[in-house]
């Protein structure tokens, strides 16, 4: 039970992390995949991935509810990498789409949080894969980086 445990708490640790998978999670609790899953669902009455879906979309409620972020900028945040898989999920277990529910909670209390915050707050922006950290044309021939408001 321990090593579950232990498991269980990196699935909370890490539950906004893309790149979570059953291999790491049972990795943790040095058990095979099937093994942890039979023994994660005794403990917890549910499989790790129902866990880890809804632990995600949690906290998706709460930046619905709290944020000034799209729905596609809290897909990503919460560990989602499709928003089609994040709405459909979100939808079976809310009972509402992403969009739906920040419709029925908004306005219920404080303002919105600015979504650079928000950002900020959650780890930071993360670049997409493949993307340049160059501006435009130019850019390394110059050897100069350029602001895109920058003139001349």
């Amino acid at each position: 039970m321990r090593q579950v445990r232990l498991a269980k708490d990196a699935m909370d640790r890490d539950w906004a992390d893309p790149d979570l998978d059953l291999g790491a999670v049972a990795a943790h609790a040095g058990y095979s995949r099937y093994h942890f899953i039979r023994a994660f669902k005794e403990a917890y009455g549910e499989t790790p991935g129902q866990y880890l879906t809804h632990r995600r979309i949690e906290r998706a409620e709460d930046l619905l509810r709290t944020a000034n972020l799209s729905v596609t900028e809290i897909c990503h945040l919460v560990g989602f990498s499709s928003v089609g898989t994040f709405s459909a999920r979100f939808k079976a277990w809310t009972g509402l789409t992403p969009s739906e529910y920040r419709t029925k909670h908004v306005g219920r209390g404080a303002a919105l949080i600015p979504g650079c915050y928000a950002m900020l707050w959650a780890g930071g922006f993360r670049s997409a894969p493949g993307a340049s950290t160059g501006t435009g044309s130019g850019s390394a021939a110059s050897g100069k980086q350029r602001n895109s408001g920058e003139a001349g």
